[in-house]
């Protein structure tokens, strides 16, 4: 059983999933690693500048296909600029990303490893492919690495991890990301959501 306490004000500091690997603590607001059956101080955290958000930590995202909670947050830099990343749940308690770039929004999940597509090394921006039955586009290729990092997650970024990431489009519209990084992978599929389409519930 994990010792709940936070080692920094010694109040119970007991995570919201009993899958997170990180949380803040509610009352001194304390970043917390969930490691071996035990809380600790959270290493390098980055600083998480404030900017104008549409929602932030605790809030419900009303979305045309659903709802997503706002759990974690991690900050993503690309060179040109920054983008930000939600991590949450669904209206199902499905972890999930809502992704904030420029102001538009893509909620997007994990794909199982035995559903990624057949690309096994970076692709060259234009390549075209085909996966799920639908044919898909690399939209975008970039470079990108976490700045930042605030609130509860269930899989942990590392501030300062770099990794190459791509979005390609589908014919129908959906969004198949892929992140590389040496000796891994991971895959994303979701939908993109006009920002004039949701609605925000502010946490209590």
């Amino acid at each position: 059983m994990v010792n709940t306490t936070c080692p920094n004000c010694g109040n119970d500091a007991a995570p919201a999933l009993e899958s997170l690997r990180m949380t803040t603590c509610a009352s001194c607001g304390t970043t917390l690693f969930i490691h071996d059956e035990r809380m600790e101080l959270a290493g390098e955290q980055g600083v998480m500048h404030e900017a104008s958000m549409l929602f932030g930590l605790g809030d419900r995202v009303i979305l045309p296909r659903g709802h997503f909670t706002a759990l974690g947050h991690a900050r993503y830099s690309y060179g040109r600029g920054v983008w930000d990343e939600f991590w949450g749940l669904d209206e199902e308690d499905m972890p999930c990303w809502l992704s904030v770039d420029e102001g538009d929004l893509v909620l997007q999940y994990a794909l199982p490893t035995k559903r990624y597509p057949d690309v096994n090394r970076v692709p060259l921006l234009g390549h075209v492919f085909e996966w799920d039955y639908t044919r898909f586009t690399v939209s975008e290729l970039d470079e990108a690495s976490c700045v930042a990092l605030r609130g509860s997650f269930q899989d942990v970024p590392e501030v300062g991890e770099t990794y190459t990431f791509f979005n390609c489009t589908g014919d129908d519209m959906r969004l198949l990301s892929g992140e590389f990084w040496t000796g891994g992978q991971a895959w994303y599929i979701g939908h993109w959501h006009d920002p004039f389409e949701v609605r925000v519930e502010r946490a209590a």
